[in-house]
């Protein structure tokens, strides 16, 4: 895929940012209205984020299925920033949308053994968060927990290494979070930071890597 082809769909992806957080608004237990900071963010991040997808897979059936990964994040990302929480309304959803995707992609490419690795891919995150849910409960929450299931999907349908580099940014880009904000002084070492953002960096981390 040619650069000013992906340029160009971010552009377009980031006017995208706007809608998605007032969806992100709709979640919260309670109601806000972001103001323009937020919104300048939301449709730079969308923008990045669009730019990137359509750059590693083009015109590709996989398309689809990495631009809804895309225009979630960013919902989750202000959902949880601002109240600590993924919601469910989201994420439920994603754990059906996202397979029937890639089920399409797979029956276009008759890359089976792509989505069996989907799926793979899938429980292999849920079973580590949830391990890792059940050790530390104050570090990851079930909702990291139904995240890892979605974000395994789709790392695991390109590949284990994938799955790897996406696990292994998650907690670095989390751990760097964490230093800044504790050097800012924005958390104590008693506080939490949310860590569905850097779950859903390091998942885009590993897509591009992909």
């Amino acid at each position: 895929m040619a650069p000013w082809v992906a340029i160009i769909a971010g552009l377009i992806g980031g006017a995208l940012g706007v809608p998605l957080v007032r969806i992100a608004e709709r979640m919260l237990h309670n109601r806000r209205s972001f103001t323009l900071p937020v919104l300048v963010v939301a449709v730079t991040v969308t923008g990045v984020l669009v730019a990137l997808v359509v750059w590693v897979f083009g015109a590709g059936w996989e398309l689809p299925a990495y631009l809804y990964l895309a225009f979630i994040a960013v919902v989750l990302s202000v959902v949880d920033i601002t109240e600590r929480r993924l919601p469910n309304a989201v994420v439920y959803p994603s754990l059906v949308a996202l397979p029937a995707l890639l089920m399409i992609a797979s029956a276009s490419n008759g890359s089976w053994s792509a989505l069996a690795g989907a799926f793979l891919g899938g429980a292999a995150l849920f079973t580590l968060y949830f391990v890792l849910a059940l050790v530390s409960p104050s570090s990851v929450g079930m909702g990291d927990v139904k995240l890892a299931a979605v974000l395994g999907l789709a790392l695991g349908y390109l590949g284990w290494t994938a799955v790897l580099v996406g696990s292994v940014a998650a907690f670095l880009i989390g751990g760097l979070v964490a230093l800044v904000a504790l050097a800012a002084r924005r958390v104590t070492l008693q506080g939490s930071i949310p860590f569905g953002p850097s779950m859903l960096a390091g998942a885009f981390l590993a897509v591009l890597l992909a």
